[in-house]
């Protein structure tokens, strides 16, 4: 058996860098009954959002590629299902190839997707097993990614995820993906430079953050407190907490009440925070906001912290250009994500990681569309370097899928009430719910570097 602590230590890093990576039951999206609409459902339209003919049919002949016939395209999902048991990616694999599909899939190729549950710490093994098999991998991600990094790229295998996590990973070569920022900056600069300049100056010498205590975690709070140490405003409080959990979060609350902590960057499970929160609340120290990450951003967290906490305490999460999905009405986009879950997946609600992947399947479809007949891996990765000004059809703010690494432009805060998330009172969008052109900042420290074809002695000649 895996010892207590290692496995509490993945249950952190897994919250922080891969929330809801994952999809219920470990079943491949076709055993879940991808591509089989509703029978007597009226027809679906084949433009998603202000993306025209997304899926359609056609008369396909041969087989170009890997995991490319006359009647399907085989893709893989990564997901740590295994060891999370959640359902995000898992479930947007499932209701986005029902759609296609139902239109025909990719000029009458079929989708077929098998997520590939990593159980954490096997990545490898199952980027070995899309690489045996699959044409890409498409709209997953898995906490420990790094670990296929090189696998990936010696198979020569197109990634299209919803989300990177580790830095060997993020910007790799052959990765396209749709989540905003580049390995070399701080993804979080304009977030951080609002709060500390333009919504809660007063906060700005007193930045505390909390942690799991987990050697991968290292990586992202070191780039924090990098960050502020540029500001010449250094942390006023860093603090981890045992990954094997914490069973008194008192002294917790009562330190940062002690070192007067006005702004907490929170890095952890959000049933944690939920905790922490209650017992700050219960000693009556508010702060002046709480950085509760994205990971927080739905329903379970408010449901756990409580209308209490939440009325007291000032929550906030950068969704970093992503439509609200509480205001799914106000976009056709993010609506229309709603109601093909509602459609093909009755029982389950889009989530924010849900919605990232939507965005790296409409990515890949559009992509592998303008192939035709002859889809082939360097087609599709040809196609997707042109996206300049990418948003998934009205999802998110735009952005150059072509540059691997490049400084976030837009941003958006949530915040936590008692009545569900919404946008924050306090931040002033720019274009639409967003705003742009925002602060970024360029890393200094040596936290890795993204893995490259050259690493595996290949190169994009190699591609085919």
């Amino acid at each position: 058996m895996r010892p207590r602590k290692t496995v509490a230590a993945c249950a952190v890093v897994a919250a922080l860098f891969a929330a809801g990576c994952a999809d219920r039951g470990g079943a491949s999206a076709r055993e879940e009954g991808a591509g089989a609409g509703p029978a007597t459902a009226a027809p679906v339209s084949a433009d998603f959002g202000d993306l025209k003919n997304v899926c359609g049919t056609g008369d396909p002949t041969g087989s170009p590629a890997q995991g490319v016939t006359a009647k399907e395209i085989r893709v893989g999902v990564m997901s740590d299902v295994g060891f999370t048991k959640n359902s995000e990616f898992g479930d947007a694999a499932k209701v986005f190839t029902a759609w296609c599909n139902d239109l025909g899939g990719i000029n009458g190729r079929k989708l077929v997707a098998e997520v590939r549950d990593t159980k954490f710490l096997e990545v490898r093994q199952r980027v070995l097993e899309a690489c045996a098999d699959d044409f890409a991998l498409v709209g997953g991600s898995a906490a420990m990614d790094g670990l296929g990094t090189k696998d990936r790229l010696s198979c020569l295998l197109p990634e299209f995820p919803s989300q990177s996590a580790q830095h060997v990973n993020e910007g790799s070569d052959l990765q396209f993906t749709v989540q905003p920022g580049g390995p070399s900056y701080f993804r979080y600069a304009g977030f951080y430079d609002w709060l500390v300049t333009e919504a809660y100056p007063q906060s700005a010498n007193a930045v505390g953050i909390i942690a799991g205590d987990s050697p991968v975690t290292k990586v992202s709070v070191d780039q924090r407190a990098e960050f502020f140490q540029s500001r010449g405003t250094p942390m006023s409080y860093t603090e981890l907490y045992p990954a094997a959990g914490v069973s008194n979060w008192t002294p917790y609350a009562q330190t940062i009440k002690n070192k007067g902590v006005k702004g907490l960057i929170w890095m952890g499970d959000f049933r944690s925070l939920a905790k922490l929160e209650q017992e700050l609340t219960n000693i009556d120290y508010k702060l002046d906001w709480i950085d509760a990450n994205s990971n927080a951003y739905g329903r379970p967290f408010l449901d756990l912290a409580g209308a209490a906490v939440l009325n007291f305490q000032n929550n906030l999460a950068d969704i970093s250009g992503t439509h609200p999905l509480e205001n799914a009405s106000t976009n056709a986009a993010t609506q229309q994500v709603v109601d093909l879950y509602a459609r093909y997946a009755p029982n389950t609600q889009p989530t924010w990681p849900a919605v990232k992947a939507f965005s790296a399947w409409l990515l890949f479809a559009k992509s592998a569309a303008s192939c035709g007949d002859d889809l082939t891996r360097k087609c599709v990765a040809d196609a997707a370097r042109t996206e300049t000004a990418w948003t998934g059809g009205g999802l998110q703010a735009p952005m150059d899928v072509s540059v691997q690494d490049a400084p976030s432009q837009c941003m958006n805060i949530e915040k936590a009430t008692s009545g569900g998330w919404t946008p924050a009172p306090e931040f002033t969008p720019t274009q639409g719910a967003y705003r742009c052109g925002i602060a970024s900042y360029k890393l200094t420290g040596d936290y890795g570097k993204p893995g490259t074809l050259a690493d595996v002695g290949k190169s994009l000649n190699d591609l085919k």
